[in-house]
């Protein structure tokens, strides 16, 4: 998975940085399972993400889905334009960026 990674910081919040494309959707999904663990809501922060694709969004809403089962409500913010813009054309924008 060169490129990408998911790391916990010490204020709580998860940064995600290099591509969300297909080629390393499923490895960051395992990588971001024992960090989708605290309790009380999650920020995931997308500001150094760089390519990402359809499978970058199923991310997302695979990592909200996790969160639900475990009682983490996930959070973005610093979402890419190229991930909102998908999420707009397959009507879940709502989802990763619900308006406040």
């Amino acid at each position: 998975m060169a490129g990408s990674s998911i790391d916990a910081a010490d204020d709580g919040v998860l940064r995600v940085s290099g591509a969300l494309v297909f080629a390393n959707a499923a490895e960051l999904l395992r990588r971001a399972g024992p960090l989708l663990t605290r309790s009380g809501p999650l920020t995931i922060d997308l500001a150094a993400v760089g390519d990402c694709d359809s499978a970058g969004l199923a991310l997302l809403l695979e990592w909200i889905d996790l969160g639900r089962q475990r009682g983490v409500a996930i959070r973005y913010r610093n979402i890419p334009d190229a991930l909102l813009g998908i999420a707009r054309l397959s009507n879940v924008v709502e989802l990763i960026a619900p308006s406040d």
